[in-house]
């Protein structure tokens, strides 16, 4: 069945998610015929001349990316009613917990139906355990369970934030659907031979205790006297409270422990340039868009066995799961690579062909295309 064309409007915490993670969708949308408006917080003309790239409006609505506070979150409420109101789409698709949150409410009161919710990992709020975060848990929860019941569907990238969510009343199972991540564009992230040289492993991404930087940096002091090898780490500093702070990461360069590289706005060198992808995370992951993205380099993984991380990898096949926060565990999968070279290679090739056969950008959004009845 054909549809008509619709507007869809799509709601996003961050602008830079939306061409860098969500690309390829609202390209899809657009070659559909559909109409596609697309609002985050920040002025970017950058993400503006992306999105304008491919056929996507951009508006943006000042809120809050982080932080729970009644009056800013009210202001926020009201600027995404008004945009709405004046777009007056069919359909809305918002991500990430405060436009899902805040996106629904201001989609309802605008007078929208049709309002779809994804979450993309629980996040530390739903992992840490300090009595503020536990006291924030409850808040959270409390809304989340207010959008939600607002919308047509919840849409998860692995099942156990699903079980989450439905086994504590935050939405019916009847009106939540599964995904495989956010995909990954093989055409942009392609299969790299295996480099020359030393073992490398890489690790990519925020420097957050969470994301497991010190378990990383510890394992590759336990390896020093094993082998020769690299432990290089992509990403930017960030200020959140867990994050590393530049004197830790200086100390671990001048120990030399690890080559930090810094931020990079593409990271497919550094994938071609590696053996191994290490994401050690204890972090909410949804299906994290980093490792997806070493599997369609071709490289073997290794990741915690943790919600989202552990859909990634068949132990033994593509890689290893370990334990969160075990460093010592991280360092003896690590060492399989040291004792046998080409291990990597092999468990390289079988990333690959999960990839190909679960993580295409094109099967996950004719899955998304299913989860708005666009199909």
């Amino acid at each position: 069945m054909t549809r008509r064309p619709e507007k869809v409007l799509v709601i996003a915490g961050y602008a830079p998610s939306l061409p860098n993670f969500r690309g390829p969708l609202l390209r899809r949308l657009v070659e559909l015929g559909h109409e596609v408006v697309a609002v985050a917080p920040e002025q970017d003309p950058e993400t503006e001349a992306k999105l304008a790239g491919l056929g996507v409006r951009y508006r943006a609505v000042p809120f809050r990316r982080t932080g729970l506070n009644p009056l800013h979150d009210l202001g926020s409420s009201l600027g995404l009613y008004r945009v709405i109101r004046q777009e007056r789409p069919e359909l809305v698709f918002a991500y990430t917990i405060k436009p899902v949150i805040f996106g629904s409410f201001a989609a309802r009161a605008a007078g929208v139906r049709r309002i779809y919710a994804m979450v993309t990992g629980l996040g530390s709020i739903f992992t840490e355990t300090d009595p503020r975060t536990r006291r924030l848990r409850r808040l959270v929860q409390v809304l989340y369970a207010l959008a939600l019941r607002l919308g047509r569907t919840a849409i998860f990238q692995n099942p156990d934030d699903r079980a989450v969510f439905t086994s504590r009343h935050l939405v019916p199972a009847s009106r939540t659907r599964l995904v495989d991540g956010s995909g990954v564009d093989l055409t942009h992230y392609r299969q790299a031979p295996q480099p020359a040289g030393d073992l490398t492993f890489v690790l990519v991404g925020r420097l957050l205790r969470g994301k497991g930087i010190p378990e990383y940096v510890q394992a590759a002091r336990l390896l020093a006297s094993r082998g020769r090898a690299r432990f290089v780490l992509v990403g930017p500093l960030d200020s959140n409270p867990s994050g590393i702070r530049r004197e830790e990461l200086e100390a671990w360069q001048a120990e030399g422990l690890v080559d930090y590289v810094g931020a990079t706005d593409d990271v497919r060198p550094y994938l071609a340039a590696c053996h191994v992808f290490v994401l050690p995370s204890a972090y909410g992951e949804g299906v994290p868009r980093s490792v997806l993205e070493a599997l369609a380099t071709g490289r073997a993984i290794i990741t915690t066995d943790t919600p989202g991380c552990r859909e990634t990898v068949a132990p033994g096949h593509n890689g290893f799961l370990v334990p969160p926060g075990d460093p010592a565990a991280l360092a003896e999968a690590m060492a399989q690579f040291l004792d046998d070279p080409g291990l990597a290679g092999r468990m390289g090739k079988a990333s690959l062909e999960l990839a190909r056969q679960k993580y295409d950008v094109t099967l996950v959004n004719k899955q998304m295309l299913e989860a708005f009845e666009l199909s």
